[in-house]
């Protein structure tokens, strides 16, 4: 046998052969939640590198779907509860393959949690089988776990390398229980991005070009060495999350890369990445000078808003989202504004409600539904390109080459409008549309919206903080243009610590607020009530959501700006509990 430099890299005194090998066991049967998965390890503050992968909220269920080609519905519903997993999965089997060069095969940590009934992320069981970055199986059986009564789902799996920075390949198996059947297993060919087939399924994403004189005057600039700057906001797809590693895998920093490539002359091109997991564009539009214009120091030149799987959250259904982009378009400097719509594994997004703006406007828009969706229903015969397991790295969120679609999809885009470089660029269309609110799409009530924070209180606003008088450091993180290293989001925070229940007051003259809170599967973490001039108007669930991210809500809108008293106290019930105000968006 041929051995590679993988094998001879294998430490021999910490891995070796048993003296006699024992009968290969016949293997039950068995579906896939995992093939050839791209992970990444993450730095952690101890040095290692971990990559989280979560399977709550029935995120188990379409990884069996997708991955493992799973249809019974008996075999679905146990996947929703611990209990139901304990009985369908006898063990389960982890291979991991080291693609980054080391001088020896690492040892890996594979940990499964259960997330518990009583506190998620505490309570419940964790599995962990001790296995190597060689590629080979392992198998981890669930008859030697000690179980918790307290578990409740399956919750998150963890791969953990001793250093941060290494890729690998991944796969997970369940093999079952006596008594059921799993269905055929999937192979996947590779996929052929020089195929006709593929080209046309590009071209599908095109779902309106529009009026281009903005984006091909931005083309025209960069190709005459001009500075040109590519700005992208939205959710965690925008953030890189499924692309591995997700600094320069991510669909936003690949079709910046090509945009460079194609029409830039050296550095002149620039890249501002501006994802938030979990969050629409009621968040998007509060964070847009601050996460995109950074306070004024950038002007980009286009702008790509992709929120059409996070717009369920937004409370306005698609006023904010109007409003986000006519935040864009009514710049000085006249930014190009293309919409971009991604979509979830069971086919679904909101572009029939967002694209009306893309209308409104004559913006250009470009839909990963129409392209990769009709082509998954064939067979390889009948011209699929790829399957959902290729394209999605979980239910939510593309892999490595659904980033890469994505990316191609836009580059289709600037390679149309490369074709009006030159030619006169005009808006008068655009600029009329703009110049008339509310009389078409859905509406641009917080156009000029801006972010309060414990940094930024403007003038005439007073605030006295009571007992939210400290600063929370434990905040959603993410990446930020091309950095690993994520990022804090809204920092300057008002926390509530203690015990004590003085009220947080503020007075502020404005026709709109919004509050941005912080939501916490924590258990010491309880629900905070929000009056207005003494009137009750909402309550801050942190619970709602269940992890750590922010949350924008509401609070009041009006026809006119008049002075208001907010005051935020803790619910009944819940006086002894933390909460954190992450800041105010306020028109």
């Amino acid at each position: 046998m041929i051995r590679t430099k993988r094998q001879e890299a294998i430490d021999m005194t910490t891995i070796q052969g048993p003296a006699a090998p024992k009968d290969p066991t016949r293997k039950r049967p068995f579906f896939y939640i995992m093939q050839e998965k791209e992970i990444f390890g993450a730095k952690q503050t101890d040095g290692r590198g971990i990559q989280f992968i979560y399977e709550n909220d029935n995120r188990l269920i379409n990884s069996a779907q997708i991955a493992g080609n799973v249809t019974d519905e008996e075999i679905l519903e146990l996947l929703k509860t611990t209990e139901g997993f304990r009985k369908l999965v006898h063990s389960i089997g982890v291979t991991v393959d080291i693609v980054t060069p080391v001088s020896q095969i690492q040892k890996v940590r594979f940990a499964f949690q259960m997330y518990g009934k009583t506190d998620p992320y505490v309570s419940g069981t964790t599995l962990y089988l001790d296995t190597w970055g060689d590629g080979a199986e392992r198998i981890l059986k669930l008859d030697d776990a000690v179980w918790s009564e307290d578990d409740k789902e399956p919750g998150q799996i963890r791969f953990e390398f001793p250093q941060s920075g290494l890729q690998a390949r991944v796969s997970v198996r369940f093999y079952l229980q006596d008594g059921y059947t799993a269905p055929p297993v999937m192979e996947d060919e590779a996929v052929d991005t020089d195929s006709p087939a593929y080209s046309q399924m590009i071209e599908r994403s095109l779902m309106q070009t529009g009026n281009m004189s903005r984006l091909a005057a931005a083309i025209h600039r960069a190709k005459q060495g001009e500075d040109v700057t590519l700005a992208y906001i939205g959710g965690s797809i925008t953030q890189g999350a499924g692309a591995i590693p997700i600094d320069h895998q991510s669909y936003a920093y690949r079709s910046y890369q090509s945009f460079a490539e194609h029409f830039g002359t050296g550095r002149n091109v620039h890249f501002v990445k501006a994802g938030v997991g979990g969050t629409p564009s009621e968040l998007g539009m509060l964070r847009f000078d601050r996460d995109v214009l950074r306070d004024g120091t950038v002007k980009p030149d286009i702008v790509v808003v992709e929120f059409a799987v996070n717009d369920e959250g937004d409370e306005t259904k698609g006023v904010c989202y109007e409003s986000l982009v006519r935040k864009i378009l009514t710049l000085p400097w006249h930014p190009a504004v293309v919409l971009l719509f991604a979509v979830f594994a069971y086919d679904w997004n909101l572009q029939d409600r967002l694209a009306i703006v893309g209308e409104t406007y004559e913006l250009p828009m470009v839909s990963i539904k129409n392209a990769v969706t009709p082509q998954f229903r064939l067979t390889r015969e009948e011209g699929r390109v790829l399957s959902k397991n290729q394209f999605f790295y979980d239910i939510y969120h593309p892999s490595n080459m659904g980033h890469r679609i994505m990316a191609d999809c836009l580059m289709n885009l600037w390679n149309k409008a490369a074709a009006y470089a030159g030619t006169d660029h005009t808006d008068e269309l655009l600029d009329s549309r703009i110049a008339i609110r509310n009389q078409w799409g859905k509406g641009s009530d917080f156009e000029q919206v801006k972010l309060l924070d414990r940094k930024q209180i403007p003038q005439g606003v007073s605030i006295s903080c009571g007992a939210y008088d400290s600063i929370d450091t434990d905040l959603q993180r993410v990446e930020m243009d091309d950095r690993l290293e994520p990022v804090a989001q809204f920092p300057n925070n008002w926390y509530k610590e203690s015990t004590e229940n003085d009220t947080f007051v503020m007075k502020i003259t404005c026709r709109a607020l919004f509050l941005i809170n912080k939501d916490s599967a924590a258990i010491d973490v309880g629900k905070a009530d929000v009056y207005v001039d003494g009137k009750y108007k909402l309550t801050a669930d942190p619970h709602k959501n269940g992890w750590t991210h922010c949350n924008p809500l509401l609070v009041f809108s009006e026809e006119q700006a008049e002075e208001h008293t907010v005051e935020i106290r803790m619910a009944a019930g819940d006086v002894e509990k933390k909460f954190t105000i992450l800041g105010f968006g306020y028109v």
